[in-house]
């Protein structure tokens, strides 16, 4: 844990990474507080449709075990160094993050999925993962159903809402198995968490995380929430658990440390359904994606329900001095935004307790990284006031061990310079000579949108399935609300014309096909796509159109 030292020198100074040699994630969070805490609250669990759940550290680690023992029943554990993939196909709940500690507690790696993925997405995630079992629910079992054929690694479906033609139930295959689960003895550097991240070109890389990414996360987590644990601490966060921000910003370490996590994500996020939920369950720490504070900002009503929350955390865009003064005013706390990205997270972050957010600035290296703009053809570190590439020396504890079965993309991730190996994020940056960190803009394609990102080069595969596309370029267009939108300017086939009918149609072909926030919220027609002399979408050009456009 960090000591908050006064300031941010001191505070860095003090700190000293501990990585035992030998470490479990699913053990981790769970079996300490169960052991001498078993009644200490893990989940609140309020989904909605449904009354309230609560589950205590105890019966998090019983349920867990159980699902270990059931999974093992089906021949799912270790294949040699390397554990069998499990898939996690639910939204937040108590099932979801027993899943998860079962999973990695077993040595195997978790592959945490999004409920709003389509068909596609799916398939491309189970497919290259070469999953063995998912845990879902019974709409996730029957849509897998339907892919089996396609996917010869799967040979376990199981569903928390009990047994079906699709799956075997979670229920079943659980109360008949023991209590007890000795944890395997991974080491630190084990594989146990794989998450896909979107990329410029070709499908999602699959980045692969050790057991020490929980570790790795703690101080960013721990500064971004001025100094979690304090007494009377409960976590919430609208992000999807699917996504790295959700579990590894907010669920594993929070159970780490013993702070009760609310589970509740809402079919459609609204500001005052965000608002009620924080007011009703006693949220005191928040991750607040830019997005979300911008529609709770947006409620005409705001003001009038204020809250006292001990900590807002927020990353994925720059924040305005604005923003930052009404989360004072109406939240209660100094909004602290972070910087991080899937394949290494939580490095930067700004820390109301120990000195005031200075507008536009991220904050500075969490204390045990460092993080420092580079020259992307040289690997130099760049001086004060240069804008480069934002680049995080190797190792890290928080880095990833690689992309699954793409050893060339992760080899392209890493540069070797003059002071030493450093991880290149992809996204211009800058530092000042107080050591603050800017973010400045991206040097390739990725869009962020509501605090997703999205690779264009799958949108654009997709696309091309439909059959009035001839040729697609999708870019992020500048969006007030989200950040950006993303944006497809389509070449139509002969035969079909323009239309807002044939537009929407468009639109949700790959809405259905990919995820809810893959799909284009604009779709132009054009009738010659821009492309370089060796046949390249040239999206720059397509970006500069957008802009152009307006709203």
């Amino acid at each position: 844990m960090l000591r908050n030292m006064g300031d941010p020198v001191a505070t860095r100074n003090a700190f000293r990474w501990d990585i035992p040699e030998r470490f479990n994630l699913g053990a981790a969070i769970c079996d300490r507080w169960a052991a001498t805490k078993p009644e200490r609250l893990a989940i609140l669990d309020v989904t909605p449709g449904r009354p309230p759940r609560e589950c205590s550290f105890g019966s998090l680690s019983e349920q867990a075990n159980r699902l270990s023992n059931g999974l093992a029943s089906l021949g799912v554990g270790r294949q040699g160094e390397v554990g069998d993939r499990v898939g996690v196909l639910l939204a937040q709940s108590i099932e979801t993050a027993v899943a998860h500690v079962a999973v990695t507690r077993m040595g195997c790696i978790s592959i945490p999925l999004f409920t709003l993925f389509g068909d596609e997405a799916l398939l491309h995630r189970l497919r290259d993962s070469g999953a063995r079992a998912v845990i879902t629910d019974a709409a996730g079992a029957a849509r897998l159903s339907a892919l089996r054929d396609h996917l010869p690694d799967l040979r376990h479906i199981v569903s928390i809402d009990g047994e079906d033609e699709n799956a075997i139930g979670m229920d079943a295959l659980c109360n008949s198995q023991s209590p007890e689960y000795e944890a395997f003895p991974t080491l630190a550097d084990d594989p146990a968490i794989l998450i896909y991240t979107s990329g410029t070109t070709g499908n999602p890389k699959g980045a692969l995380h050790a057991h020490r990414v929980l570790l790795g996360h703690l101080p960013g987590v721990e500064m971004s929430h001025d100094f979690l644990p304090q007494p009377g601490d409960q976590v919430w966060t609208p992000a999807d658990w699917a996504w790295i921000g959700g579990l590894l910003d907010v669920l594993m370490p929070a159970l780490y440390h013993g702070v009760p996590v609310v589970a509740c994500r809402f079919p459609k996020f609204t500001a005052e359904a965000a608002f009620a939920l924080m007011r009703d369950h006693g949220v005191r720490n928040a991750f607040l994606p830019p997005t979300a504070l911008k529609m709770m900002r947006a409620w005409p009503e705001a003001a009038q329900h204020p809250l006292s929350l001990r900590s807002v955390a927020s990353g994925g865009e720059t924040l305005g001095s604005e923003l930052l003064n009404w989360g004072q005013q109406v939240l209660g706390a100094t909004i602290n935004e972070f910087y991080g990205q899937t394949e290494c997270n939580m490095v930067v972050s700004a820390c109301a307790a120990l000195e005031p957010p200075v507008p536009g600035s991220m904050g500075r290296a969490v204390p045990g990284h460092e993080v420092e703009i580079i020259d992307p053809d040289s690997g130099r570190v760049l001086p004060p006031e240069t804008e480069g590439v934002i680049g995080v020396r190797a190792p890290d504890p928080v880095m990833f061990l690689g992309y699954w079965n793409n050893p060339q993309a992760t080899q392209d991730k890493f540069i070797e310079g003059p002071e030493g190996r450093w991880l290149l994020t992809g996204d211009m940056g800058r530092k000042d000579r107080d050591g603050r960190l800017y973010f400045v803009g991206r040097d390739d394609d990725v869009i962020s949108s509501a605090g997703y990102r999205i690779g264009p080069a799958e949108i654009e595969d997709c696309l091309l399935g439909h059959p009035a596309v001839r040729q697609a370029g999708v870019v992020g267009k500048p969006d007030p609300l989200r950040g950006h939108i993303v944006a497809a300017y389509v070449v139509l086939n002969q035969g079909f014309a323009p239309s807002d009918a044939l537009a929407s149609e468009i639109a949700a072909h790959v809405k259905t096909r990919l995820a809810a926030h893959e799909y284009p919220r604009l779709v132009r027609f054009i009738d010659e796509m821009p492309m370089t002399t060796t046949g390249k979408v040239i999206r720059r050009a397509l970006r500069e159109w957008a802009v152009k456009e307006g709203a």
